[in-house]
């Protein structure tokens, strides 16, 4: 599947006390005006991008994300392949911009796990989408990290707390642009934390296709301009450290990078 139109990498960010969007050229950003998703406009002016705060690049009304949609981490972990998408929602309050620090939980003290993923970027209002007219709703592609509270997943035998684990504040981190026009078959997933990779798969062995999840979840609930689904991940998900930089790649999106808190600091030595 090919989303049609120029290849454009769109980014919201704060400049002085505003916030505006615009579309990444050669290390600045072109600002535009109107809505991102309905024919924005050129305001004529430029901004370096390295003068800028880049936030995330939309601002959903949900994040979706996916459970058992890869092929290599079913086999690896002896899963059926589903019948149907298996998925939970992550809510605004757990949004994190490029950049920022995900936070370790004041009410969970165990494992809290790096997931990197492609994210679908929703443009136009979509209920009850034919699986034929998907590439009209689909706006273009982001990087995630579905950071995940492991332990709270079975901490209680009688409800598994999905929505907990993935949703504690700064859980839902995604950018640094939207990328559109671009065709996600060939996509390779790379995480990366602290210089040492984690994480290498394609897009290609998911189980159900960016299309098939658009079609499959626009059956059950609306879908808005700037919601995210973030399409699961393989193998090679673990555990964060604190002071750990982990940094989402995909070739012809960018670079998604956050740190999971700070460093422990570290005591001084004196000599006796």
């Amino acid at each position: 599947m090919v989303t049609e139109g120029p290849v454009t990498a769109w980014v919201r960010f704060q400049h002085g006390d505003g916030i505006a969007f615009g579309s990444v050229v050669d290390g600045a950003i072109s600002v535009h005006s109107g809505d991102m998703f309905a024919d924005p406009q050129p305001t004529g002016e430029t901004v370096p991008l390295d003068q800028v705060e880049l936030l995330t690049p939309t601002q959903p009304s949900k994040m979706i994300g996916l459970y058992n949609n890869f092929a290599a981490a079913a086999a690896k972990n002896e899963w059926a392949h589903p019948t149907e998408a298996l998925w939970f929602i992550k809510p605004t309050s757990c949004f994190l911009r490029p950049g920022g620090v995900i936070e370790p939980p004041k009410s969970y003290d165990g494992r809290v796990f790096f997931e990197g993923e492609l994210g679908i970027v929703i443009g136009v209002e979509a209920t009850n989408v034919a699986l034929d007219d998907v590439d009209r709703f689909i706006f273009g592609y982001t990087c995630v990290n579905d950071v995940t509270a492991f332990g709270l997943l079975t901490s209680d035998s009688s409800f598994a707390q999905w929505s907990r684990a993935k949703s504690l504040n700064t859980f839902g981190p995604f950018g640094p642009v939207v990328a559109t026009g671009v065709d996600p078959s060939a996509f390779t997933v790379r995480t990366v934390v602290d210089g040492r990779e984690r994480q290498n798969y394609p897009v290609s062995d998911m189980i159900f296709s960016p299309a098939e999840l658009v079609h499959r979840i626009s059956q059950d609930m609306t879908l808005y301009p700037g919601d995210i689904i973030a399409c699961g991940t393989s193998t090679g998900a673990m555990p964060m450290r604190l002071g750990n930089v982990v940094e989402v790649s995909i070739d012809g999106i960018g670079t998604l990078s956050n740190t999971y808190g700070a460093r422990p600091a570290v005591e001084p030595t004196t000599a006796n």
